[in-house]
C-alpha cells in the first residue's frame, strides 16, 4: 500500500511569551499553528500538475505564498494593479485549484493567550515551545488517518532555520520512540496512539523548501483553518462545504481525537 503524505507549514509565533496579548481578541487573533495537507502518495503527481497549471495560467514562476497573496505584496504586488474583474478571476481560479486538489486539510491551532491562561501559573518558564504541542498533535492525528487506510506516514514540514528544523526532527524521533508526550490522565480521552503504533507508522521526516509545490498548498490551506477558529471565515466554510478537510471524513465521535484541533480556545469562546 502506498504511503500517506503530510505536508506542514507553520503560522504564528511558537514562543508562548513573545508579543502575546493578555486576552483573546477575535478581531486580532494570536495563534501558533502547524498544519497543511494530507494526500496519498499516488495522488501527488496529479496535485503537482494542478499547481503547475495554475502557475502557468498566471505566469507565476515563484512560490505561492498565502500572506503575500492576501496582502498583495512581495512577488504578488502585481495583484494591486489588476482590474476588479481580473482580480476576482484570479481568486476564483486559485480557489478552484485548491478545491480540485486530492488533499485533506489538517492542523493543530493553539490560541496563545489561552495557552498562557491555562499553563503560565502552573508551569511558568517551563512551558513548552508551542511547536512541540502542535507538531505532536497534528502528526499523531495524521498517523491515525494513515493507520485507518492501512498506510504509513511520511512527514514533510517547510524548512525553517537549523534550530527549528532540529526541534521538529527531535519531536518526530520522540514520537517514534516514546509515543505522545502528554500526561496520560489528561490525554486519555483523545485515544492516543502507543509508541509501538507510532514507531511503525511514522516512516520518514524530511523538511522541504518553499519551492515545493505541496508545501505551498499546505500554506494556502493552513491560513483559512487558523482564521476560522476565531470568526466565521468564508474560505474555510468553502473548504468544509467541498469536503476538503479531514473533519469531513470523520464521524462526530471521531472528531475530538482525529479531527482538526483548536487548542486552548476557551477565552475565544467566552468572548464570542
Amino acid at each position: 500500500m502506498p504511503d500517506l503524505l503530510l505536508y506542514l507549514d507553520d503560522s504564528g509565533t511558537r514562543n508562548p511569551d513573545r508579543g502575546c496579548k493578555a486576552i483573546a481578541d477575535p478581531d486580532r487573533p494570536d495563534w501558533f499553528a502547524l498544519g497543511g495537507i494530507l494526500l496519498a502518495s499516488e495522488d501527488e503527481s496529479a496535485a503537482r500538475q494542478l499547481h503547475s497549471d495554475f502557475c502557468r495560467r498566471w505566469d507565476i514562476t515563484y512560490p505561492l505564498h498565502s500572506s503575500d497573496i492576501r496582502f498583495r505584496k512581495g512577488e504578488f504586488n502585481w495583484l494591486k494593479h489588476l482590474s476588479i474583474p481580473e482580480f476576482e478571476r484570479f481568486h476564483e481560479d486559485l480557489a478552484a485549484t485548491l478545491i480540485a486538489m486530492p488533499v485533506r486539510g489538517i492542523a493543530c491551532v493553539i490560541d496563545r493567550p489561552g495557552y498562557n491562561n491555562r499553563y503560565l501559573e502552573k508551569y511558568g518558564r517551563q512551558r513548552w515551545s508551542l511547536c512541540k504541542t502542535a507538531f505532536s498533535v497534528v502528526v499523531e492525528r495524521a498517523a491515525k488517518a494513515a493507520i485507518s487506510e492501512g498506510r504509513r506516514l511520511r512527514v514533510f514540514p517547510e524548512r525553517a532555520d537549523k534550530q527549528a528544523d532540529g526541534w521538529l526532527a527531535g519531536y518526530f524521533r520522540d514520537l517514534r520512540e516514546a509515543g505522545m508526550p502528554f500526561a496520560v490522565a489528561t490525554s486519555e480521552k483523545y485515544a492516543p496512539l502507543t509508541n509501538g503504533d507510532l514507531g511503525h507508522t511514522l516512516r520518514e521526516f524530511r523538511p522541504k523548501y518553499k519551492s515545493s509545490p505541496m508545501v505551498q498548498i499546505a500554506d494556502l490551506y493552513l491560513y483559512p483553518i487558523c482564521r476560522g477558529g476565531y470568526v466565521d471565515y468564508r474560505p474555510l466554510s468553502i473548504l468544509r462545504e467541498e469536503g476538503k478537510l479531514i473533519d469531513c471524513t470523520l464521524s462526530d465521535d471521531e472528531l475530538p481525537s482525529r479531527g482538526i484541533k483548536y487548542s486552548c480556545f476557551e477565552l475565544v469562546r467566552e468572548g464570542r
